[in-house]
């Protein structure tokens, strides 16, 4: 029962913390279990890690003094301790980027009832200062429905604390947990402390922009396989012809080379590392590769190596993915550079199906293709 006693109220929180020390700690599990189903769900937001912790038992009880006690006691109210302790649970959702923190919160408010919101970033962006860790802070109470399951009744009464921040806040919020006396230092090194947090926030934006470009160059590979086209068909004109394009060819990268490999292979899923290493091995062995010709080189050969892969299949069981396909076609297009991007065995049987299939090595390096 509440009271104005703080000697009482601190050994009944004390008997409280150790009465309940388990199923505290299963709480925490749950919510983690929870929290982390609602956002796996969601295709939009890109986690770092979900984690969490039960507050230490005396850091609860001089939070209270810190923050509660003479207000409280100033206003003759009686109180309970872990009444005013809403993060003795807590769950902190690292998410890689700025624009995840609001979708976070979203998901949140639609399945547990929400206490109280603190937006950290806002109270640090407001003021002069910039010292402190930015990021949202969300009180919550498990809904109704959700508190009469059986598997959550049991912490139906327990609040919790969840912490939403980027990759880059939480590891400013580490460091600054190492700074001391950040108030009453010299203005020099106040300075330091700002520039350093700065650069942190630099970096949340640049992670953002980054994320944000690539999606923009991924969309407009996806809509400029026309323009590829344009610049492998053109091997159909000479190059001193009138005919001849205008247009400046841009040198094969990981987002042409997913378009184009889309368009030949369109049912595969093309890993994004396997394709930027694959990206750097054709540049490899021909330094400044164009789109065109890459997409030339698959044009000519993709037919004879489908035919070849059909008939490994038939023979010996053995099938071959997009990225080998892609390798003899490079193979076949120009066998004298390419030459290493296939192994041995690989071309020698390779060469002896071409030769009793009756097909020669055509070399693609023609003259007129854009270059």
């Amino acid at each position: 029962m509440a009271s104005l006693d703080f000697e009482i109220e601190r050994a009944t929180f004390r008997e409280f913390y150790n009465d309940s020390s388990m199923l505290l700690d299963e709480a925490r599990q749950g919510v983690i279990a929870l929290v982390s189903a609602l956002i796996n769900d969601h295709p939009e937001i890109s986690v770092s890690k979900i984690e969490g912790r039960v507050k230490d038992r005396e850091e609860c009880i001089a939070k209270f003094i810190r923050k509660y006690r003479s207000g409280l006691e100033a206003s003759a109210t009686p109180y309970e301790i872990k009444t005013h302790i809403s993060d003795l649970i807590g769950v902190r959702v690292v998410c890689l980027y700025e624009s995840d923190i609001d979708r976070v919160l979203d998901e949140i408010k639609k399945e547990f009832e929400v206490l109280s919101v603190t937006n950290k970033t806002a109270e640090i962006e407001g003021t002069d200062a910039t010292f402190g860790y930015k990021g949202m802070h969300v009180d919550i109470k498990l809904n109704g429905p959700r508190a009469s399951f059986p598997e959550y009744k049991r912490f139906s009464e327990f609040c919790f604390e969840i912490q939403i921040r980027t990759l880059v806040q939480d590891a400013w919020s580490v460091i600054d947990h190492k700074i001391k006396y950040k108030k009453s230092i010299p203005q020099i090194l106040k300075r330091r402390i700002n520039t350093l947090a700065a650069l942190f926030e630099l970096a949340d934006r640049e992670f953002l922009e980054i994320r944000n470009e690539t999606a923009r160059q991924v969309e407009f590979a996806e809509r400029s396989y026309a323009d590829i086209e344009k610049e492998s068909d053109s091997g159909s004109a000479p190059s001193d012809s009138i005919h001849a394009p205008r247009f400046t060819p841009a040198v094969l990268d990981a987002f042409s080379f997913q378009r184009i490999a889309n368009h030949f292979f369109p049912d595969f899923e093309f890993e994004d590392r396997k394709i930027d290493g694959f990206v750097q091995e054709i540049q490899f062995h021909r330094a400044n590769t164009t789109r065109g010709k890459f997409d030339f080189y698959l044009k000519s050969a993709i037919g004879i190596v489908k035919d070849y892969a059909e008939w490994k299949a038939d023979t010996d069981g053995r099938s071959m993915n997009p990225f080998t396909l892609i390798r003899h076609c490079l193979y076949y297009g120009d066998p004298v550079i390419f030459h290493d991007v296939l192994a041995e065995f690989a071309r020698i049987e390779f060469e002896k199906w071409l030769e009793e299939n009756g097909h020669q090595f055509q070399r693609v390096e023609a003259r007129h293709i854009i270059d």
